[in-house]
């Protein structure tokens, strides 16, 4: 009876080294993945947070932009929040940025969110009264008072 010779056992074992490397790198990438994605959602959740405070705190929302630290699933975050006006008079864009980490944090941010705050453009509604193919609100009532129909009240859903 023959057994393996010391050289096939180590070309073996040499080929097990190899496929458990390979298997290792591909094990700690996607853990390495999944923490990743873990902390830009945790940072999007934050910045929504965000946007959420700062419309309800409407009246503190005065300067161009303030920062803040919290703690948050046992981390600490750091958020920055900006204003900038738009060319409608009454709103505000509020841009927030989340970083994790300390306030000098030099990374790029991991979340960012957009909104807008200020009053109502148009009454609740009326967006019903306005052909968006064109932008006109005259149309479709002129449309409809010439098929015979009258015009919907501003508000209401056909």
């Amino acid at each position: 009876m023959r057994g393996f010779t010391l050289v096939e056992v180590l070309v073996a074992l040499l080929i097990v080294a190899l496929g458990l490397a390979a298997l290792m790198t591909t094990i700690g990438s996607a853990a390495n993945t999944s923490a990743i994605l873990r902390d830009k959602t945790i940072a999007d959740w934050i910045a929504m947070n965000r946007l959420v405070e700062v419309r309800l705190n409407l009246p503190q929302t005065g300067g161009h932009g303030n920062q803040g630290t919290l703690r948050y699933a046992n981390r600490e975050w750091h958020y920055d929040t900006r204003y900038a006006n738009t060319t409608v008079p009454s709103m505000r864009r509020v841009t927030v940025r989340v970083w994790a980490g300390k306030r000098d944090t030099q990374a790029p941010p991991l979340a960012e969110a957009i909104g807008f705050i200020g009053n109502d453009v148009a009454p609740p509604g009326s967006s019903n009264a306005v052909d968006w193919t064109t932008g006109s609100a005259s149309q479709p009532a002129a449309a409809a008072s010439s098929a015979g129909t009258a015009p919907a009240a501003p508000g209401a859903v056909p």
